[in-house]
């Protein structure tokens, strides 16, 4: 008896570092998901699909993003389960209540809007914790799991679907919806529950001392200091404990690289990490660079940044790279073999890029945009 545990879709999320066609694809990458999640379902015979809250960015989103995800779904052969959470809560504005979602919504697919128990296959109970509103007073996930019974011969196996942080994980116990995780486990010691599927954190995450609590992770990464993001969990009941298998399903990846800028040769090692990211156009890369270069070299800098901002989903890096400072050679200087006023505004910008007030990285700029023109982007 197995089932597949996802969260975070997210649907509909945008980041602001992408741009034009990047977001698009984005955005049709946390869509195509589902459907990997669907196919795995069926290869890895689960009985059944929870979504452990936050289906959907926020309870707005655009009509072609609810028709898309809904049309995934249908992919799905057994019950799936669609948990509220912080993000989509079950208020007054839910999406999971308008029209386009009812209306349309797949017969296999059921939200949890309420802790009543759903029985997927015989044997098996569902029970979900969904959010109510953006800042519940309770501990939702807590109070669902201490008003079950013990489990029965009837029903074999419970699981309860929550959403929200772990404060023996996160290092926050008072966050909005934030479980207690003595309250989660004093439960299933006493019978009440066999499993506890979490959202909220984007790492696949098992969570406690009985290994029947853990987060599935996001099926895409969100962000760059998610630990173990692009997963979902299939969750085998038969075994005590369960045996949860983690399972990569993301294609887009998220790296952070920091790298001291000195010399030619931290330059070759810069554009080597980035050549050996894979799959550059679903990679968001952040550059954070400390160091002195001559203006031949920030002039390479620039360029190489330029031309990988062309293959991937995103570069980002600080403006002018503002922890890089600029020490002019004379190798630069003779790159630029100007006369009149010409040599004049060169020689202008040089005490500027030299000199200590707001104009320095301006000039550096200019210079180095004076030494790739002259020097076939800075590589001389």
């Amino acid at each position: 008896m197995r089932f597949l545990h996802t969260s975070d879709w997210q649907l509909g999320m945008t980041r602001h570092f992408l741009a034009g066609e990047a977001q698009v694809r984005f955005d049709q990458a946390r869509i195509d998901v589902i459907g990997r999640m669907a196919a795995l379902a069926d290869e890895r015979d689960c009985s059944f699909v929870v979504v452990a809250g936050d289906v959907f960015e926020t309870n707005q989103p655009d009509q072609r993003t609810v028709a898309r995800a809904l049309e995934q779904l249908r992919r799905f052969t057994v019950p799936v389960y669609l948990l509220p959470g912080n993000h989509d809560p079950f208020d007054h504005a839910s999406i999971f209540a308008t029209p386009r979602f009812v209306d349309d919504c797949p017969e296999h697919v059921e939200v949890l809007a309420d802790t009543a128990p759903r029985a997927p296959v015989r044997g098996v109970e569902v029970v979900g914790a969904p959010w109510t509103s953006k800042r519940p007073l309770l501990d939702l996930v807590a109070e669902a799991c201490e008003a079950l019974g013990p489990v029965d011969d009837r029903t074999r196996h419970r699981v309860v679907v929550g959403h929200g942080s772990v404060g023996e994980v996160s290092g926050t116990f008072d966050a909005a919806g934030a479980i207690g995780l003595d309250r989660v486990e004093r439960a299933i010691d006493e019978g009440r529950v066999h499993y506890v599927a979490l959202g909220d954190r984007h790492s696949f995450t098992p969570v406690g001392r009985t290994g029947r609590v853990g987060f599935s992770g996001a099926p895409e990464p969100t962000a760059y200091r998610e630990e173990d993001p692009g997963t979902c969990a299939v969750v085998d009941l038969t075994t005590d404990p369960p045996t949860v298998d983690r399972v990569p399903v993301g294609a887009w990846s998220f790296h952070e690289l920091v790298q001291p800028v000195d010399d030619a040769a931290d330059l070759d090692e810069l554009e080597a990490r980035l050549d050996a990211i894979d799959d550059p156009a679903r990679a968001i890369v952040k550059v954070k660079l400390e160091g002195t270069l001559d203006l031949r070299q920030l002039a390479r800098l620039d360029h190489l940044l330029e031309q990988r901002a062309l293959t991937f989903a995103a570069v980002e890096h600080p403006e002018r790279h503002r922890d890089v400072a600029v020490r002019p050679s004379d190798e630069d200087l003779a790159d630029l073999p100007l006369s009149g006023y010409a040599a004049d505004a060169r020689d202008r910008l040089l005490a500027l890029a030299t000199g200590a007030d707001d104009q320095a990285g301006e000039a550096a700029d200019a210079l180095a945009l004076l030494v790739r023109l002259a020097g076939d982007g800075g590589r001389r």
